[in-house]
């Protein structure tokens, strides 16, 4: 498990499906812990030029963070 990364993002379409993802991809097993609440977030893209677009056409997905639980 050392090659996981530290933090993982999900984004998803509903709550239900954010939340669902720490039981369904067994994260605690894999040594995971939610980091903060899961929110409806909208994204946007900045780039080297300081240009903002919008990311996933601006609708607003949900985001579940899990980061790897220092033991």
């Amino acid at each position: 498990m050392a090659d996981q990364p530290h933090r993982i993002t999900f984004l998803a379409k509903t709550f239900s499906a954010a939340a669902l993802e720490f039981h369904r991809g067994r994260m605690a097993e894999k040594g995971y812990r939610t980091d903060g609440r899961i929110e409806s977030t909208v994204f946007n893209m900045i780039d080297e030029d300081g240009k903002i677009d919008t990311a996933f056409d601006g609708a607003p997905l949900f985001a579940v963070t899990f980061v790897k639980r220092e033991d």
